[in-house]
């Protein structure tokens, strides 16, 4: 059963602890206060400020599981708050197991500050988590899929748009590098994971990833310098930036261009353009 009051308690507790310079929000002359407003909480974790000042409140409906994710991401809650959040509005924590679906705060508050620079976190099966605004303009919003497309190499041998962000030439490579990812989440995970269940539908589904599969190759890696084409802009060429965090097999990837050259030039002109669509 729910603790209403030790619920409320807890999330004014983070909201108060958490600064706007954490999230990557001007503080403003007008704060009078430290930590963060409600509104500025509920915009982080995509809920209306109504439904989560109610919760604050001990009031409206017990948040559900997926409600109760969605603020531990916007509160930058660490894995031992998050267990605590889940078990005090009534349900069991996640299996740490299970823990990739949870952004490190630490490495959420760098992505806060790089929302000038496309990037984005991704799961060791590629599934995206979190990207800024410039790497949605870049890629596309990488986080709207389900399933087992979630996934980078599920979609990129199963739907030819995932495809249309690299320039035809540079396919192989990256094929062979997203197989040789999954083999290594599969052998990481085993059998009856989600690496697993990618692995068998992809046998069945595609002749293509079942040929490249079948070579064990473990050693192809995606290169640093990357061309990413863009229906606007063309190719851009750029240099991919990676920090991984061992304890949760997540990876943030960062893109950046080179001054002064022309694919430089195209990534300023991505902050005037919404977001990707054709992908």
């Amino acid at each position: 059963m729910a603790d209403r009051a030790q619920l409320a308690e807890f999330l004014r507790s983070r909201r108060e602890a958490l600064q706007p310079e954490d999230v990557g929000l001007p503080r403003g002359p007008r704060r009078r206060t430290g930590g963060l407003r409600r509104e500025e909480v509920a915009a982080l974790c995509g809920m209306s400020a109504d439904y989560y000042t109610r919760i604050e409140q001990q009031r409206g409906p017990n948040p559900s599981e997926q409600m109760l994710a969605a603020i531990a991401r916007g509160l930058h809650l660490s894995l031992d708050e998050r267990d605590h959040l889940f078990r005090i509005a009534g349900f069991t924590a996640p299996q740490r197991s299970l823990r990739t679906e949870h952004l490190n705060p630490g490495m959420m508050r760098i992505l806060d500050r790089l929302d000038d620079t496309p990037a984005m976190v991704l799961t060791r099966l590629g599934e995206a988590l979190r990207q800024t605004r410039m790497a949605k303009a870049l890629l596309g919003d990488q986080t709207r899929f389900t399933g087992m497309a979630r996934s980078t190499v599920y979609r990129w041998y199963t739907d030819p748009r995932s495809r249309l962000i690299y320039p035809e030439e540079d396919h192989p490579i990256h094929g062979r590098a997203f197989t040789a990812k999954l083999r290594d989440a599969y052998l990481i995970e085993g059998k009856g994971s989600r690496s697993a269940a990618i692995v068998d539908a992809l046998l069945a589904a595609s002749p293509e990833f079942a040929a490249v599969w079948a070579e064990h190759d473990i050693t192809s890696t995606h290169p640093d310098f990357k061309r990413i084409s863009h229906p606007e802009l063309g190719v851009l060429e750029l240099q991919c930036q990676t920090l991984l965090d061992p304890d949760q097999s997540q990876t943030l990837l960062v893109f950046t261009a080179a001054p002064g050259t022309e694919s430089y030039e195209k990534l300023q002109l991505l902050a005037v353009l919404g977001d990707r669509v054709d992908i």
